[in-house]
């Protein structure tokens, strides 16, 4: 892996005051390369923490990725968390849409920086094509600023109809990707 720190993932118990057992498990990627990249995805886990019916299980590192597709942008701060949630999958995303909002995301510009960025990349072993909503995440197998924080977290996943996470990963060897040593 072309990364180097410190290895697992990061417990984040501060931040999951409760469990819903009862629900599904999601994989949720954050990215921000605006306004203090960092600290704007310790923001964005603890509103994703405060979600109702949802609880954050663990948090992969953090990694600094070069952009894709429009490189005149600032490197990004990438990684993704497991949550346990009793919500549906439509409204877990409505959740993750009104975070982005709440810490001044603007969908304005396609591909371009971001202050805040949550994408529901799996719930479940889900898949469905809507007009609001696509699970898997689309091109989330090609993307090393998702694979690498999703292996972290669970390397023995399988995304639906694509296959092995770990076969995956050799597809993107080439990204630009960097597991930061810092804490939560």
């Amino acid at each position: 892996m072309p990364h180097a720190g410190a290895a697992g993932g990061a417990r984040i118990p501060a931040i999951m005051p409760r469990r819903h057992d009862s629900g599904v498990t999601a994989y949720v990627g954050l990215g921000s390369n605006l306004d203090n990249p960092i600290e704007q995805l310790r923001a964005g886990l603890k509103s994703l923490a405060a979600l109702p019916h949802t609880a954050v299980e663990c948090c992969s590192a953090f990694y600094r990725t070069a952009p894709l597709g429009r490189l005149d942008q600032p490197d990004f701060i990438n990684a993704a968390c497991r949550v346990n949630t009793a919500l549906p999958a439509a409204g877990l995303l409505d959740h993750l849409l009104a975070i982005e909002t709440a810490h001044g995301r603007r969908r304005t510009d396609v591909g371009g920086p971001r202050t805040l960025d949550l994408d529901l990349l799996l719930y479940d072993a889900l898949t469905c094509r809507t007009s609001g909503l696509t699970l898997p995440h689309p091109r989330l197998h090609e993307r090393a600023f998702v694979l690498y924080p999703l292996h972290e977290l669970a390397p023995d996943l399988v995304i639906p109809g694509r296959g092995a996470l770990t076969q995956l990963l050799s597809a993107c060897s080439g990204q630009k990707i960097e597991k930061l040593t810092l804490t939560l």
